[in-house]
C-alpha cells in the first residue's frame, strides 16, 4: 500500500492558528495532549504550575513550534500526532 506523502517543516513554514486548531480537532484530543513536554519552552513557560486555557496553549504552540509533538500525520479526516504506529493509519 503506497501513500503520497507531503512533508512540511513547520519550523520554516509555521502552522497558522487555524491550521493547528483543525489538526487538534482531527486528533480528537485536547491541545495540552499535543504538547512536547521535553521542549525547553515547556519548562520556561512553566506549563506544570501555570494553568493555561486551550486558546492560550494553541497561541503558544504557533509562536513556539518546538512545543508541538511530532510528527504530525494527516489522513483524509484524521490526524495522528507523536509516536504513530503506521499500521493504524487506516
Amino acid at each position: 500500500m503506497s501513500k503520497d506523502i507531503e512533508k512540511r517543516d513547520f519550523f520554516n513554514d509555521p502552522l497558522s492558528e487555524t491550521e493547528l486548531k483543525k489538526i487538534i480537532k482531527m486528533t480528537g484530543k485536547k491541545p495540552s495532549d499535543l504538547l512536547r513536554k521535553r521542549d525547553k519552552m515547556y519548562k520556561e513557560l512553566d506549563f506544570e504550575n501555570k494553568k493555561k486555557t486551550d486558546s492560550q496553549i494553541i497561541k503558544l504552540m504557533v509562536k513556539h513550534p518546538g512545543l508541538i509533538l511530532r510528527p504530525i500525520i494527516l489522513t483524509k479526516n484524521k490526524a495522528f500526532v507523536g509516536k504513530v504506529d503506521v499500521n493504524n493509519l487506516k
